[in-house]
């Protein structure tokens, strides 16, 4: 149960949706017997579209997660959450509408149950919160709502879930539908509060694909969204903004950011972004480092270039001899699309670097040229020699160099292989892992 991540068919698409509140982040872990929905008390935690896969009985099928409607909303997202709702409900082949049991037929789930009758899609009522199946007779009130027999169901403790499934699969059409493969380049978009990441994912769409907001923290799940340009794919992610003080991060944001630390370990590609008009700031360098830590390519993208005068220049003597990956650095600007396809082809450079292999052959002529460069470290009469090496695997690469003696090895000295490895194949940007073994 992943996010679009998975070789078997798609038999179709079920969209989620409700009144704010009434338990549907609940209702998709159950499902997909997984966490990966942001639960929370606060009405409205969940405003952007999540796409997850659900398997039950040999099916697997797409759910869509989406925002609490509710159109009297004032606040600044109502008007956006709704929309987003609007076009999951469009791309579904079936509808799940949860209602709150316990709370009864409210005027809100009346206007979304008179848009549903509209949209023309098989929807279920789902009338959730009845943990006491003694109670399942109270879904009958929402018969009134004229979208069908309601069923009764507890999200939170699993009533009803069994056959809330054998009911969807039995709905779905089952058109074979296969979601991307591991040839896809999985893109993590990475960068504090508000510097751009939403705004840059929908100009890399075209389309509004998750809400963009000048409030700080809008995201609040990593959203997986695909791309096909030409003949490559790529699986782009937003993800919540990273807060650097651990006292920050409460409630809500400490799980928001969970999810986005999670996007950049399954990432092959991770953009930190920089908001470009207010430069470089201690907290963009630690976002870099948990791209690094993470083992995903980085590349750093400078955001917001059509409301700054600062030059590439200036910014690449701040930050670049301070990120061990050596990332390439790009302006872009969501606003005016400039850089747009430029980063794109970008992306495709460093995943194919981060993705490929080194022939064995050039690998040893560069250590060969690595041992007369400069004099290895050594202890106590006895140096360190560098035999032979091979790379034992990719994405990312990992190099495994056999030395007469591995205790040998300084940190300083490993660092330096490190670097002239990456100056020497282009390996800017990408983790490289090296494994010094004694040879036997």
């Amino acid at each position: 149960m992943t996010d679009l991540e998975t070789d078997v068919e798609i038999a179709g698409t079920v969209a989620i949706v409700g009144f704010p509140n009434v338990g549907k982040s609940t209702l998709i872990n159950r499902l997909t017997a997984t966490r990966t929905a942001v639960v929370h008390e606060t009405p409205g935690v969940t405003r952007d579209r999540k796409e997850l896969l659900c398997e039950w009985s040999g099916t697997t099928f797409r759910l869509i997660d989406t925002g609490g409607v509710d159109r009297e909303d004032t606040g600044p997202f109502g008007k956006q959450i709704a929309a987003q709702a609007r076009e999951a409900v469009e791309e579904a082949d079936l509808v799940l509408f949860v209602v709150d049991a316990r709370a009864g037929i409210t005027p809100g789930d009346e206007e979304l149950a008179e848009i549903l009758r509209t949209s023309r899609r098989p929807v279920l009522v789902l009338a959730n919160k009845l943990d006491d199946p003694r109670r399942d007779l109270e879904a009958l009130e929402f018969h009134r709502l004229g979208l069908g027999d309601p069923i009764p169901i507890s999200a939170l403790h699993g009533h009803g879930s069994g056959d809330l499934l054998d009911e969807i699969v039995g709905r779905l059409p089952g058109l074979g539908e296969r979601p991307v493969g591991e040839e896809a380049i999985r893109v993590a978009i990475l960068g504090r509060p508000n510097v751009g990441k939403s705004s840059l994912l929908n100009a890399l769409l075209g389309r509004e694909r998750v809400i963009v907001s000048e409030v700080p923290g809008t995201t609040r799940d990593a959203i997986d969204t695909v791309l096909q340009r030409d003949d490559r794919t790529f699986v782009l992610v937003d993800t919540a903004g990273l807060r650097r003080k651990r006292k920050q991060r409460q409630g809500i944001e400490y799980y928001s950011e969970l999810r986005a630390l999670e996007a950049a370990e399954r990432a092959d590609v991770a953009l930190v972004l920089i908001d470009a008009s207010q430069g470089v700031v201690e907290q963009d360098l630690s976002v870099a480092d948990v791209a690094r830590k993470a083992q995903c390519a980085t590349i750093v993208v400078l955001s917001k270039w059509d409301v700054t005068e600062i030059r590439l220049e200036d910014v690449r003597p701040q930050i670049l001899p301070r990120l061990r990956q050596r990332p390439p650095l790009i302006a872009v600007s969501a606003h005016t699309g400039r850089g747009l396809e430029r980063l794109l082809g970008l992306i495709e450079a460093v995943f194919e670097t981060y993705a490929g292999r080194i022939p064995t052959a050039q690998l040893n002529k560069v250590l060969q040229e690595l041992r007369e460069a400069r004099q290895p470290p050594g202890r106590r009469g006895r140096r360190l020699n560098l035999l032979y090496g091979t790379q034992v695997s990719s994405r990312p690469p990992r190099f495994r160099f056999f030395v007469n003696d591995r205790g040998l090895v300084t940190r300083d000295y490993g660092y330096w292989v490190e670097n002239e490895l990456r100056a020497r194949f282009g390996l800017e940007g990408v983790p490289v892992s090296i494994d010094f073994v004694t040879s036997e």
